[in-house]
Order: C-alpha cells, then sequence, then structure tokens
C-alpha cells in the first residue's frame, strides 16, 4: 500500500478536520463540504 499525497483535500467546516479526496466525490468534489454524514447532519449547530 502506497500513500498518495497528491490527492487534493479540504477542512471540514464541522470537525476541523483535513480531509482528502475520495473516488466516491470524483464528480462532485466541488460540492463536497463536510467530511462525513454525521458533520453534514451536525452543520446546523455550526451554522448558529
Amino acid at each position: 500500500m502506497h500513500k498518495k499525497p497528491h490527492l487534493p483535500t479540504k477542512t471540514c467546516p464541522v470537525c476541523n478536520r483535513p480531509f482528502a479526496w475520495r473516488k466516491k466525490w470524483q464528480n462532485c468534489w466541488d460540492e463536497v463540504v463536510y467530511c462525513s454524514e454525521r458533520c453534514r447532519r451536525n452543520k446546523k449547530v455550526v451554522d448558529n
């Protein structure tokens, strides 16, 4: 197994952790904002 340092990353606004591109997001990376479904559900806590 080898590391993939060339993958783009973003920072999740809910947990403030960086997360890397995943193949399941290859067609919608620009719309991806949260690192996980859990953070997406908790976004209303941060929006206040």
